[in-house]
């Protein structure tokens, strides 16, 4: 499988695969898991850590026992297109809004689609929060106001199909691979 130029191979994608999954793990059970050496492990992890493939390793709490309620998928469309430098003002006014009013952010981007120009994926306390959060939000440079639109997801319903998670992703990359060639 070709990841952005390099081509992964098939040892590297199960790794990483592993580590989706859980990457408390040890090289040593990992090694175990995959049927290699532990040197082989550490030795395979330098290359996509290097390149960039690997950006961090991060746990995946139960934001609902961290005392958040709610988590919000909020989409918001720009009154026009913008130039670079309104983009960085846009950033620049983000990063002064996350140091003044800390929110559990996980991600912020820009992109297509539902006649929306930016996602925002956040995690709440209460609808309080989500209100207050929504309310300053709403102060940023070139937004529409009207346009902002909010799907809230209740973290303590019981019938949530799938919590946030990397092991279906880390499932898929190795069903969709293709045989490699190195």
């Amino acid at each position: 499988m070709k990841w952005s130029g390099m081509l992964m191979k098939d040892l590297e994608l199960r790794l990483i695969s592993e580590l989706m999954k859980n990457c408390k793990r040890s090289d040593r059970e990992l090694a175990k898991s995959l049927g290699v050496s532990q040197p082989t492990v550490t030795r395979t992890l330098h290359r996509p850590e290097k390149e960039g493939y690997i950006r961090q390793y991060s746990a995946i709490p139960d934001f609902s026992k961290r005392g958040y309620e709610l988590m919000g998928f909020t989409f918001v469309k720009m009154k026009m297109n913008l130039s670079s430098g309104e983009q960085k003002e846009i950033k620049e006014f983000l990063d002064r809004f996350a140091k003044e009013h800390p929110h559990a952010e996980l991600i912020a981007v820009q992109g297509i689609g539902l006649n929306k120009d930016y996602a925002f994926v956040t995690f709440f306390k209460d609808f309080a929060d989500y209100s207050e959060t929504q309310r300053v939000a709403r102060e940023v440079p070139y937004s529409d106001i009207n346009s902002f639109e909010s799907f809230l997801v209740d973290l303590k319903d019981p019938n949530l199909i799938r919590t946030l998670s990397m092991s279906a992703i880390a499932k898929h990359i190795l069903t969709s691979r293709k045989p490699a060639l190195t």
